[in-house]
């Protein structure tokens, strides 16, 4: 156990550590009027589940960082099949909240599967791709398969509707089929597939987008600009009342636990707009640095990806980079109003238990490569010997 710790890359570990702090602390500062006078609970409510969400994340890290990845083939299809059966059952058994049929609702905990089929496709497509590499021949079904599951889960979870997960499948699956590293027939075939399928879900939001949404879903989804413009309205009392936030914030802020702005006029303080009132709370100055540490971290799983020595590793940990860095440029750019809210957390510092759970399980996922690629180079160096 020791040898495989000390193999852990321990920047990665310390950001993970650090921003979970953080987080608690900011989820503490953020909920806490919230909790007592719009949810009747104690005013630690969230902070403890969020601790216990985070509890068990990084206890299940230590078992994720003892497997080697090799196993995931032996899971990947029936984790898949798995996840999408659990999407589909969400229009039988699954509970509504913020507007849409996300959530199983088990009493003492929620659990939205949208979060953990993000995991599932990256480790499918990785397991599925790796398999396809060693293969001659492969035809075009075969390149486009797991594309075809990718859709049926985007599908699902646009019918919730949840247009912010969905587009999050998108963007996963896209990356990662544009990052294989096949011939140049192939290269082709992958554009003209991407391009295509661009073009029909472009389509189907224009033919269906207003059939599935409601009114609010679609003002705020195509009506996002100049928010305190509509402060009145739903569409723009939230985005302009951040925008307050981070002003009142300055460079230093008010002062941890002084905001005024999570006296219920941000409905979503801890959730969505956290990072409003992190800048409000300790300033301009501190929120810049928050998102460089996200920069850096970053950095860390995208060199991981790097080295890998093979084609299931890299696809593991590239796609933890881009499930990661575009859930941080959604929420941050829905906050600053320059695209439409979708209700993206931001990793770690976002109150949500499914979601920050699924981030911690991927970064470890990360870590494991990192650890196989230690494994692989030590042995590198002594077959040379």
């Amino acid at each position: 156990m020791k040898k495989v710790f000390s193999k852990m890359h321990f920047g990665l570990l310390l950001l993970m550590l650090s921003y979970s702090i953080v987080g608690l602390v900011m989820i503490f500062s953020s909920s806490s009027v919230a909790a007592v006078l719009r949810y009747q609970v104690a005013s630690n409510h969230f902070f403890i589940r969020q601790l216990i969400f985070l509890f068990i994340g990084f206890i299940g890290g230590i078992l994720i960082i003892h497997i080697p990845t090799k196993i995931y083939r032996r899971v990947s299809k029936l984790a898949m099949m798995g996840i999408i059966f659990l999407l589909f059952f969400l229009f039988v058994a699954g509970s509504v909240a913020g507007g849409a049929l996300s959530w199983y609702d088990f009493g003492i905990v929620n659990f939205q599967p949208t979060e953990l089929a993000k995991i599932i496709l990256i480790v499918y497509l990785a397991v599925y791709y790796h398999k396809l590499r060693t293969k001659k021949g492969t035809s075009f079904f075969q390149m486009i398969f797991p594309l075809i599951l990718a859709a049926i889960i985007f599908i699902l979870i646009a019918l919730q509707p949840d247009f912010g997960g969905a587009f999050i499948i998108f963007v996963i699956a896209a990356c990662i089929f544009l990052s294989l590293p096949f011939g140049k027939a192939h290269k082709i075939t992958m554009y003209k597939v991407c391009g295509v399928g661009t073009l029909l879900l472009a389509v189907a939001i224009l033919c269906f987008g207003k059939t599935i949404l409601n009114s609010y879903q679609v003002s705020r989804l195509l009506n996002f600009k100049e928010p305190c413009q509509r402060y009145q309205e739903e569409s723009g009392y939230q985005v302009c009342n951040g925008y307050i936030a981070i002003h009142n914030g300055g460079l230093f802020g008010v002062g941890l636990g002084n905001s005024s702005q999570k006296y219920l006029y941000l409905p979503e303080a801890h959730t969505d707009f956290i990072f409003a009132i992190i800048c409000e709370e300790l300033g301009i100055i501190i929120g810049i640095i928050i998102v460089l540490g996200y920069f850096l971290m970053l950095f860390f799983v995208y060199k991981v990806a790097k080295e890998a020595d093979n084609l299931r590793n890299s696809i593991l940990a590239y796609g933890v980079f881009v499930y990661i860095a575009i859930h941080i440029l959604i929420n941050l750019l829905g906050i600053l109003g320059l695209i439409p809210l979708t209700g993206v957390p931001l990793p770690f510092l976002s109150y949500g238990g499914s979601y920050n759970l699924c981030v911690l399980i991927s970064l470890f996922i990360v870590q494991r490569v990192h650890i196989e690629n230690k494994i692989d180079k030590q042995r590198r160096r002594i077959e040379n010997l």
